[in-house]
């Protein structure tokens, strides 16, 4: 898994509330690996005085939490103006399909089940910041029979997909941004050339 190149200002920060310690820590470890700023709350309480503090870009809430609920969390925040637009994702342990429709229902923007893979935490994070508009899209690059997914780290060749590790994904896209900025300064070349003939009438 790829850490994204956010510049030092433009990182998405994480609110992770969650009561279990462990858990907590390695969700941080993995996210900041990963080039999010993160913050922490360990109930529901310390999570609206978090928000409030800091509004985060995007919130990992976890439903059973001492204090006040995730679930009551989300119906809070979602009655305020200033975060009713806050993407939310609900953890929990419950797995059945009439838990992930009420945490939906309340206001949560996604539910992930636990236990969970952190590439696939990561990657819904990322989905929900791009669909929110916290987080621009990189978009694809192209050459030939080449297409790069930026978003979503997918490289194809004639359609077909490529496994590619970290190193070779990174030279590809470096190569690729090369020929893009290689094309770009020929066609701004001839339409210089086109704008300094001097035309008869």
């Amino acid at each position: 898994m790829m850490a994204e190149n956010y510049s030092s200002l433009a990182k998405p920060t994480v609110l992770i509330v969650e009561d279990e310690a462990p858990l907590l820590t390695l969700l941080r470890y993995n996210l900041e690996k990963q080039g999010f700023r993160v913050d922490e709350a360990a109930d529901g309480q310390e999570a609206l005085l978090r928000v409030a503090e800091a509004r985060p870009d995007i919130m990992l809430l976890d439903w059973m939490l001492p204090s006040l609920s995730g679930i009551e969390v989300c119906r809070q925040l979602r009655r305020r103006t200033e975060t009713r637009d806050l993407p939310i994702i609900m953890v929990t342990a419950r797995t059945e399909d009439q838990d992930a429709v009420r945490a939906l229902d309340i206001g949560a923007d996604d539910y992930i089940a636990k236990p969970f893979a952190m590439e696939h935490v990561i990657a819904r994070i990322r989905a929900l910041l791009r669909r929110s508009g916290r987080v621009a899209s990189k978009g694809s690059l192209a050459y030939a029979d080449l297409a790069m997914d930026q978003d979503a780290h997918r490289v194809t060749r004639a359609g077909r997909p490529l496994h590619l590790g970290p190193t070779e994904y990174r030279l590809l896209e470096f190569f690729l941004h090369r020929q893009e900025a290689e094309r770009f300064r020929d066609h701004q070349h001839q339409l210089n050339r086109i704008g300094s003939l001097d035309w008869q009438q």
